[in-house]
């Protein structure tokens, strides 16, 4: 039984019974699975956990990679990256496991809502109640909570590397998550090899990208139909329109500052709706995030009636250099949110 907004209902026959005969903590537990994205690699689907008497979602490692060490390895790290990751504005793990066939499987929770590039559609398409209900204030109050979650992973030692809108979830109750910890970076590890690909259009892999898109509801249409997320092995890691001219670069040391920049290019949009590096072509567009400075913010949309306190903050984090940016996603939250409040008064 579920509630107008697709939420399950609680009830006093869910929450009361005794724990079943045969109960067990394996993956025997869950049933009435239902598909909600497939991956290359992975598959996510919602499912009931008759122990606790809830909704969850669950991600399992294909059949044919059960086997593969590389694939269970980066598996188990996303599972555990994202356990350990215990902030108010990260998505809560419940277990990790092996399913009936021996693939990996982890479980989370499952959420309802959308997507921040949703919000953003609506916005450039000029919806009235879109417009009321995220303003500017609203939008950047957003950020900051994905920043609170960033920087509580930057002091773990874990870098994101792939911050964008479609990894920014908001729920029904204001909720504001930050998702998709699957090419992170945690202390101690190199970037992945990079190969030179420059002048050849790599291809999406379709895992953990192909798997956030059907879960979030996303359209390809417009603007966002986007550029091929690089996540495939060997490759950059992250979402070109989003990367630090360091990845784009190929460094093999890449630190938080990284995330500073794919943040600076999350707050320009949600200023102006538009992105402040954006080419025909994945080349394109690299080159323009190692060489071309994007519009000031008014002068790219003069009709947003933005704040002058936002511009030195966005200047800032995304400067080229990784040296001239905020040295922490702390200082940039510090900065930022001075900005907001300047901009209230």
């Amino acid at each position: 039984m579920t509630t107008s907004d697709g939420y399950p209902q609680i009830v006093l026959s869910g929450t009361d019974p005794n724990l079943p005969k045969q109960f067990t903590n394996s993956y025997a537990k869950y049933s009435q699975f239902k598909p909600m994205a497939s991956g290359g690699k992975a598959e996510l689907f919602s499912c009931w956990d008759n122990s606790l008497g809830r909704l969850v979602a669950v991600k399992t490692l294909r059949p044919e990679f059960a086997k593969d060490e590389r694939e269970r390895r980066r598996f188990l790290r996303e599972a555990r990256v994202t356990a350990q990751l215990q902030h108010p504005n990260t998505v809560p793990v419940y277990e990790v496991g092996i399913a009936n066939d021996g693939s990996l499987y982890f479980t989370m929770k499952r959420l309802l809502g959308e997507d921040l590039y949703a919000v953003i559609k609506r916005l450039q398409q000029r919806d009235p109640g879109t417009k009321r209900a995220f303003p500017i204030p609203r939008l950047v109050e957003i950020l900051v909570q994905t920043c609170q979650a960033l920087a509580y992973a930057h002091s773990h030692g874990v870098i994101h590397r792939d911050v964008k809108p479609e990894n920014i979830w908001l729920g029904r109750f204001g909720e504001v998550r930050i998702l998709d910890w699957g090419v992170a970076k945690v202390w101690g590890q190199l970037d992945e090899p990079i190969i030179d690909d420059r002048n050849t259009t790599p291809a999406a892999e379709p895992n953990e990208q192909a798997e956030n898109e059907a879960l979030l509801s996303l359209s390809s249409d417009g603007q966002h139909s986007r550029l091929a997320t690089l996540t495939k092995s060997g490759n950059r890691p992250g979402t070109p329109l989003y990367m630090s001219p360091e990845q784009v670069g190929g460094h093999r040391y890449v630190d938080e500052r990284s995330d500073v920049f794919s943040v600076g290019v999350v707050l320009y949009e949600l200023l102006t709706l538009q992105l402040p590096f954006h080419g025909g072509s994945i080349e394109s567009t690299f080159e323009k995030i190692l060489n071309d400075a994007p519009l000031p913010l008014r002068e790219q949309a003069p009709a947003r009636g933005i704040p002058d306190s936002f511009q030195p903050v966005v200047v800032k984090a995304l400067a080229k250099e990784p040296g001239k940016r905020h040295q922490s996603m702390e200082h940039f939250l510090k900065e930022l949110s001075e900005a907001l409040d300047e901009a209230k008064r």
